[in-house]
C-alpha cells in the first residue's frame, strides 16, 4: 500500500466546470456522411496510404501502414469507400492540411475478419509489434506510439508504472466517465503493461474530484485481487495531471531536466490508453474510435463515443451549438488550442470540445507591462522563471530563452492564468518554440545542401581528372607523325616529367600541327611555275615595305598580284 503522498511546486485552482458534461452516460455518435481520416495522429512519421481512390474498406482495416519506428498505424473506422485521398484541413491553430483518406460510409458497418494473436504466448517485441500495428497512441494529449513505451529498456524492468486518471483540466471529463463505464477493462490493460514492462507495482491514479470514478476503480480492483495494482486519490490541484507532477505526487521522483521518467525506473499511461491497449490484444480490435466531451455554450454537454474522422462540426450539432459562440477550442480552457476550422475532424489527440462564449468566458483584458511581480515563477510547476521566459522570448533572444529552459516548460498556462498584467505567456513561449524548430529545420536544410555541393564540386574534379588521365593514355598510344621535311616526328617532343600533364599534352599536339603545316607547305610549293614564284616574291617584298612604311605614321599599301 502506498504510505504517502508527496506535493508538487506551483500548480493553481480553476473551477473545474466537470459537472456539466457528467450528467449523462457516454452516447454513441451516428457516423456521419463522410469520414476524414488524417494519415499523421501521433508524434513521428506519416503512415504510409495502403489504399486508393475507389477502394472498398471494412471497418477495421489497415488504411495507413506505419513508416518506420517512431510511428503507427490508421485504420477505417466502418465500412465504406476511399472517395479520396487529399490534404484536408487539421484541428489545428494553423488551419493547415495535411494528407487524409475520405471514406464515405455504406451504412453497413461491416468489419473485416481479425486474425487472432494469443499475446498470452507472443514475445515482448511481437506484442509491441501487434500494438503497433492496431495503431493505439497516448490518448492523454501527447499521442506518442505506445509500442514505445512499452519496451522495458537496458534494465529489462520498471519499478512503477502509472495509469493516470487524474484529468485536472476544467470542463473535460472524458477520462471520469470512462473510468465509471469500464473500470475493470481499464485495470486488464494496466496489468497487460505490467507484464510487458515488468513492473513491480501498478498505481492508478486520479482526483479527489472524481468519487464515482474512484469507487467504480477500486471495486474493480478488489475483484481483480492483484496486490501489485492499487488505486490512488490525490488532490485536485492544476497541472497535477501532467506526467512529472503526477510522478512527484505519487513516488516523490523529480524528473530533472535532460531526463525521462523511464530513468527512474517509472512509465507513465493514460488510462484510455489502457483500454485501447486491452481492447487490441483480447479484441483484436485498432483504435477507430475515441470518448469526447463536447462542453460549454453548448445545449447539450455531454461525452460521445465518436468514430475518428468525424467533422467536428457533426459533434456541435449534436450537443446543440448556441447561436452566441465566438470561438471553439480543442482541448480545455488552460492548454487548449483554438480550432480555425469546425469541419476538421476528430483526431487521436482530441479529448475535448470547448464552445466559448462572452458569458462564459470573459473577452481577454488589455496587455499590460510586466512588472516583475514573481507571481508566474511562484505558480510555475516546472520550477521555471516564466517572466525571464517572457522577456527572453519577446525580444527574440532564443537563445537565452532555452538557457532558461524554455523547452522545460509545458505549457500548463498557471503562469498567464495568475498574471495580474494579463500578458498571455504561454503563447510567447509557443511563438518562441517554433522560432527556434524553424531556425534548427532551416540550418539542417543549409548543412545538407552544403554537403551536396561539397559532394558535387569533388565529383566534377573527379571526372576531369579521370578524362585528363585517359586522354593522355590514347595520345600516348598514337604512332607519332613523320614530317616529309625529314624533321623530328612531333610525338618525340616530350615534355619534361615536372611539367603539368594538361600543359604537356597541348604542346604535344601542337608540334603535331606545325608538323603537318610544314609538309603541307613543302608539297604546295613543288608544283609553283617560275612566273608564279617570282609573283608571290613581289607581293611579298611590298608588304614587308608597307609594314616598314606603318612603323613610321606612313599609310600603309595594300598591293595584290
Amino acid at each position: 500500500m502506498l504510505s504517502k503522498l508527496f506535493s508538487f511546486n506551483g500548480g493553481v485552482k480553476p473551477d473545474p466546470n466537470k459537472s456539466l458534461s457528467t450528467r449523462e452516460p457516454i452516447a454513441r455518435l451516428a457516423l456521419p456522411p463522410q469520414l476524414v481520416i488524417p494519415l499523421h495522429q501521433h508524434i513521428g512519421g506519416t503512415p504510409r496510404p495502403l489504399v486508393h481512390v475507389g477502394d472498398t474498406v471494412l471497418r477495421g482495416q489497415r488504411i495507413g501502414a506505419a513508416d518506420g519506428n517512431v510511428s503507427s498505424a490508421v485504420h477505417a473506422p466502418t465500412s465504406g469507400h476511399v472517395v479520396a485521398i487529399e490534404p484536408r484541413p487539421m484541428p489545428h491553430a494553423s488551419g493547415l492540411s495535411s494528407p487524409a483518406v475520405v471514406i464515405e460510409p455504406d451504412g453497413l458497418d461491416a468489419a473485416m475478419e481479425r486474425e487472432p494473436f494469443d499475446w498470452h504466448a507472443a514475445a515482448p517485441g511481437e506484442i509491441r509489434d501487434f500494438l503497433r500495428d492496431a495503431g493505439v497512441v497516448g490518448l492523454g494529449g501527447a499521442v506518442f506510439p505506445s509500442h514505445l513505451k512499452l519496451n522495458p529498456g537496458k534494465s529489462g524492468h520498471t519499478d512503477t508504472l502509472v495509469i493516470n486518471g487524474a484529468e485536472c483540466e476544467p470542463f473535460i471529463t472524458c477520462d471520469d466517465m470512462l473510468m465509471r463505464a469500464e473500470p475493470e477493462n481499464i485495470l486488464r490493460g494496466a496489468l497487460i503493461m505490467q507484464r510487458m514492462l515488468a513492473a513491480k507495482q501498478v498505481l492508478v491514479a486520479l482526483e479527489d474530484n472524481k468519487p464515482e470514478a474512484a469507487a467504480a476503480l477500486k471495486a474493480a480492483a478488489q475483484s481483480l485481487g492483484h496486490a501489485s495494482l492499487e488505486v490512488v486519490v490525490v488532490p485536485t490541484r492544476y497541472p497535477a495531471g501532467g506526467a512529472k507532477q503526477l510522478i512527484r505526487v505519487l513516488t516523490g521522483i523529480e524528473v530533472p531536466h535532460g531526463s525521462r521518467s523511464t530513468d527512474y525506473g517509472v512509465q507513465c499511461f493514460n488510462v484510455a490508453t489502457a483500454l485501447a491497449v486491452w481492447r487490441a490484444l483480447e479484441h483484436g480490435e485498432p483504435l477507430t474510435r475515441r470518448i469526447v466531451t463536447v462542453t460549454g455554450n453548448v445545449e447539450r454537454p455531454r461525452n460521445f463515443d465518436v468514430a475518428i474522422g468525424t467533422p467536428i462540426s457533426h459533434l456541435f450539432a449534436a450537443a446543440g451549438l448556441k447561436p452566441d459562440t465566438d470561438k471553439l477550442i480543442m482541448g480545455g480552457p488552460m492548454m487548449g488550442i483554438p480550432l480555425p476550422n469546425i469541419d476538421a475532424p476528430v483526431v487521436k489527440a482530441t479529448n475535448c470540445l470547448l464552445a466559448s462564449s462572452p458569458t462564459l468566458f470573459a473577452p481577454p483584458e488589455p496587455e499590460l507591462p510586466c512588472i516583475r511581480c514573481g507571481e508566474c515563477a511562484r505558480a510555475c510547476p516546472a520550477d521555471l522563471q516564466p517572466f525571464e521566459l517572457y522577456w527572453h522570448s519577446r525580444a527574440r533572444n532564443f537563445g537565452r530563452a532555452q538557457e532558461y529552459k524554455l523547452f522545460d516548460c509545458i505549457e500548463c498556462g498557471c503562469c498567464a492564468y495568475v498574471c495580474p498584467s494579463h500578458i498571455p505567456l504561454v503563447d510567447y513561449y509557443r511563438y518562441a518554440k517554433s522560432e527556434i524548430w524553424a531556425r534548427e529545420r532551416d540550418k539542417d536544410a543549409a548543412d545538407s545542401a552544403r554537403e551536396r555541393f561539397e559532394f558535387r564540386n569533388w565529383r566534377a574534379d573527379r571526372e576531369k581528372e579521370e578524362k585528363a588521365a585517359k586522354l593522355a593514355a590514347r595520345n600516348a598510344a598514337k604512332p607519332a607523325v613523320k614530317p616529309t621535311d625529314g624533321s623530328a616526328p612531333a610525338a618525340d617532343v616530350a615534355p619534361s616529367a615536372g611539367d603539368d600533364p594538361k600543359k604537356a599534352l597541348i604542346e604535344a599536339a601542337m608540334a603535331r600541327a606545325r608538323a603537318q603545316k610544314e609538309a603541307v607547305a613543302a608539297k604546295n610549293t613543288d608544283t609553283l611555275t617560275p612566273a608564279q614564284q617570282a609573283q608571290i616574291d613581289a607581293t611579298e617584298e611590298r608588304r614587308r615595305r608597307a609594314s616598314e612604311l606603318s612603323g613610321s605614321d606612313a599609310p600603309a599599301e595594300c598591293a595584290r598580284p
